[in-house]
């Protein structure tokens, strides 16, 4: 796919995404989101890619959806851009553009890392709550806006914000649509780190590197399943189920001999397994969500 609204680059085994319409604050379109979809693609493909930097080009990280289409912005069948998305007649077709971002993002099996460096407002802010680390930039803000716009929070944020931040915080934020500064994100758990402009990609950089150069690929794509999973298990015994079944999987395997060898040896460990070809057998241990 060619990209004219984000640009993709590897370096060093860290992928970077980067939101890439300065002039409108990288705002985000229909075409955006087919762009950053199949740039996540890219990322599952390759196994060289350990973690992936999402951030945005110029000022702005992403100001939420474009309103260039003034009051018919959110009006999808008075727009041509979304006309051939629309099934009037079957509302239950009908699907959010950052839902489709954000469920991408959940089921990467790479480390994302969100480096938040200017205005994360709207979906803009929603599309970093799959994200695994998010960092920001000091001047930077951001608003779960929706009520202010007469609309309800999108791309799946009343499942992923309450997990975050907890439902109290979610609940103000969502009720008041106000815009906060990047502090306030920070104490709330939802910002890891808060950096001076020019540190913050270095810093971002600096995490995926590390987790690139000390860990198998296969331990760190199963942890991220593992993790986000079992955030919605009604039980701890579902978590036991599982890890115990990759426990005796993985076990079996050359990371993990490498692993506790290098550790013996203390030496830097060697990991040769990929997440294209030797993922546990027990993945996915889950059903497969199809849009209904």
């Amino acid at each position: 796919m060619t990209y004219e609204e984000i640009v993709y680059d590897v370096v060093d085994s860290v992928g970077t995404i980067t939101l890439n319409r300065p002039a409108r604050l990288n705002a985000f379109t229909p075409r955006m989101m087919f762009e950053m979809i199949d740039a996540f693609d890219q990322v599952d493909a390759d196994d060289e890619v350990r973690a992936v930097i999402v951030t945005g080009a110029g000022r702005g990280f992403c100001a939420g959806a474009d309103l260039g289409s003034g009051a018919e912005t959110f009006n999808y069948e008075q727009r041509t851009d979304r006309a051939a998305n629309v099934q009037t007649e079957d509302i239950s077709r009908i699907r959010d553009g950052g839902g489709r971002v954000t469920l991408r993002i959940f089921e990467c099996l790479k480390p994302v890392i969100a480096a938040i460096n200017g205005p994360a407002v709207g979906v803009g802010a929603t599309m970093t709550l799959p994200m695994d680390i998010r960092l920001g930039a000091l001047g930077a803000k951001m608003g779960f806006v929706f009520a202010r716009r007469g609309l309800v929070p999108e791309a799946c944020s009343s499942f992923f914000l309450p997990k975050v931040v907890g439902l109290s915080t979610a609940l103000e934020w969502t009720f008041s649509g106000r815009v906060f500064p990047i502090e306030d994100a920070h104490e709330a758990g939802l910002v890891r780190s808060v950096h001076a402009p020019d540190d913050l990609l270095p810093a971002a950089r600096a995490l995926a590197a590390e987790i690139a150069a000390n860990t198998s690929a296969v331990s760190v794509a199963a942890t991220r399943q593992l993790l986000w999973r079992m955030a919605g298990a009604d039980h701890p015994m579902e978590a036991h189920k599982i890890d115990s079944r990759l426990i005796w999987q993985l076990g079996k395997g050359a990371d993990v001999a490498e692993g506790v060898m290098s550790f013996v040896e203390k030496r830097p460990a060697e990991f040769t397994m990929r997440p294209s070809a030797d993922l546990p057998d027990v993945m996915p241990w889950w059903t497969e969500r199809e849009f209904e």
